[in-house]
């Protein structure tokens, strides 16, 4: 028996009494195959320990207070998705206590003492879809947390001799059930962790591990990583997922078959990184997790100008591996655009990295390391899109003195890309966004399609595409698209709720367009434009008090916030597809004075 300080997790389903008495068998069911493809791999990902289940209830430790209210947030978010077009009395939800104190573990690993009942007790006074959090627990995280938090003040718990401070942190629920899909239709969001099924073999590769001893050498593993995704994502044959989804995984504690599950794949490729000086090694694996087994490792020790090299043997080692049939197209595709220079290489790297934090100091670093690429090698098409995604950055987020002179710029570059690669994905995308924004939507399309030739796995020209047709008037077809994208991507960018939210709100199908909205501001609270959508679904939907408080929300964020400079910068092709969105703030008072900012 031992004494230790941990953090602790207590969740049960709410009414569970009553949905078992409905259905049994069917409840035990669905509380199965949600712990198996949801709650266990969340748990995983977060280093948490199941303690012991007691039917619809679960005791969880956790290595730190951060790691429990991830999981807990993460399985609270996907339950909104599950739930939706679930009538209230069937839905399954979860509530959450969490508490930091001291517990006994006894010599079977179970817990006890006082920092689990009051984790229970707090448990108890949740909320549906609600996680409650002790003062102790709450210190931990306070300025780590982007969603809304409600201080209950000091509460009497049961058993517990002095009254406690909590804080509830509600994540979100569906006000009222909203209509049932119908079959084959696209759903507005899917479920985070579901496995997908695909008629292809399925493969994610992780984040290689950076075993330089250099934490800023980081950005050469990711790099390398991202390119065997780059390269097998050019293949037909493949089902390949996207970065953001699989370096979810990275320096986490989890089994190669809790990832696949989690990310719908048969097989997994992980490896690491050594560089030093002008010596690189390489080393990966390849993993069939159905059953564990290693269908192929290798090691590479080159200099670190052959690294190229390294990259089209692993790809075509993984190839060979999977049997797969590839047709002259993805033969040739392999391993064009490399970069010639390594120097140069290494400043693309250096720059994605940069470019990834999505902020303006990110995208002028992105842009100078890009250019510094450039002066090495004129001809480096990859540094040239690059440059020309920050400057169309700066037009759309009006990060620059003279925003149309930015979209010129990066439209140029862009063609000026396509001209120097044009068998290259990324330069086809940096020439389709900039012609979006130009408002050159059919230009726009050609190019994205040419660029999904090249790369039929690429989930980000597959949203890139859904933009194109929400602009265009094709709200179905987005829909359609953004679905293929999650299947590629299932983590995917908050951004993507939005587009998900854009399209609904195309189609008049505000309830829907809300609930994609609130997923959006529960991983990005600053989102200005998810306020101002949010702002006119309601106002639609004739609650004028829940318009105006979004709608001053999103001024809040941004005081500058302006509906004409959107007028303006959003490439619809119909007028009347934005002027829907000023009727709506219309609708509940707004005036033109509040608006024409």
């Amino acid at each position: 028996m031992t004494r230790k300080l941990a953090a602790i997790l207590v969740a049960d389903v709410v009414g569970y009494s009553r949905l078992a008495g409905a259905d049994e068998d069917r409840i035990l069911a669905r509380l199965r195959t949600l712990r198996s493809d949801l709650v266990d791999p969340t748990i995983a990902v977060h280093n948490g320990r199941v303690v012991k289940r007691t039917g619809d209830g679960s005791l969880i430790e956790f290595r730190s207070v951060v790691d429990a209210v991830r999981c807990a947030i993460e399985v609270q978010t996907a339950m909104v998705e599950r739930n939706i077009g679930v009538s209230p009395e069937n839905r399954i939800e979860f509530r959450v206590g969490i508490h930091l104190g001291d517990v006994v573990e006894e010599s079977d690993g179970d817990l006890m003492g006082d920092g689990v009942n009051i984790a229970a007790r707090l448990e108890g006074i949740a909320q549906p879809g609600a996680i409650c959090l002790s003062e102790d627990a709450y210190r931990q995280v306070k300025t780590r947390l982007e969603c809304a938090v409600t201080d209950l003040g000091k509460i009497p718990l049961k058993n517990i001799a002095e009254p406690m401070r909590a804080y509830l942190l509600q994540i979100g629920t569906v006000s009222k059930p909203l209509p049932a899909w119908q079959p084959g239709e696209p759903t507005p969001m899917k479920p985070t962790w579901a496995a997908a099924v695909h008629d292809k073999p399925a493969i994610a590769v992780l984040a290689f591990n950076n075993m330089s001893g250099d934490a800023e050498q980081e950005y050469f593993s990711d790099g390398i990583s991202e390119d065997i995704i780059t390269d097998l994502s050019k293949l037909s044959e493949l089902h390949v997922i996207a970065r953001n989804s699989s370096f979810i995984y990275k320096n986490v504690t989890a089994s190669v078959p809790e990832m696949a599950k989690a990310l719908g794949v048969r097989y997994v490729l992980e490896g690491s990184v050594r560089k030093a000086g002008n010596r690189v090694r390489v080393t990966a694996q390849l993993i069939d997790a159905s059953n564990g087994g290693h269908i192929w490792a290798s090691r590479f020790d080159r200099d670190l100008t052959d690294i190229f090299a390294v990259q089209d043997e692993l790809t075509q080692e993984i190839v060979t591996a999977l049997k797969l049939n590839l047709t002259h197209g993805d033969q040739d595709r392999l391993g064009q655009g490399r970069a010639v220079d390594v120097g140069a290489y290494e400043l693309l790297l250096r720059g994605r990295e940069q470019a990834s934090a999505h902020t303006r100091a990110g995208n002028r670093a992105a842009r100078s390391l890009a250019a510094d690429a450039i002066a090495i090698d004129p001809d480096y098409a990859a540094a040239q899109a690059l440059i020309s995604f920050t400057h169309v950055l700066d037009y759309v987020n009006a990060w620059s003195d003279d925003p149309e002179a930015s979209l010129q710029i990066g439209l140029d570059l862009a063609q000026q890309a396509v001209q120097m690669a044009e068998e290259q994905p990324n330069s086809h995308f940096a020439l389709g966004m900039a012609c979006m924004w130009n408002r050159e939507l059919d230009r726009a399309r050609a190019e994205v399609l040419r660029g999904l030739a090249l790369s039929p796995n690429s989930a980000e020209l597959l949203m890139l595409m859904a933009h194109i047709q929400i602009f265009s008037g094709d709200p179905e077809g987005a829909l359609e698209k953004l679905d293929a994208s999650m299947r590629l991507d299932p983590h995917h960018p908050e951004i993507l709720f939005q587009f998900l939210a854009d399209a609904r709100f195309s189609l008049g199908e505000y309830e829907q367009a809300i609930v994609a909205i609130e997923l959006r501001l529960q991983q990005n609270s600053q989102s200005e434009t998810a306020y101002a959508l949010l702002a006119s679904c309601y106002g639609h939907l004739g609650r004028p008090e829940e318009c105006r408080r979004a709608w001053e929300k999103a001024l809040q964020i941004n005081p500058n916030f302006s509906v004409e400079r959107r007028r303006r910068v959003l490439p619809f092709r119909n007028p009347e597809d934005f002027n829907r969105r000023v009727e709506g703030l219309r609708k509940a008072g707004l005036t033109i004075a509040n608006l024409d900012r």
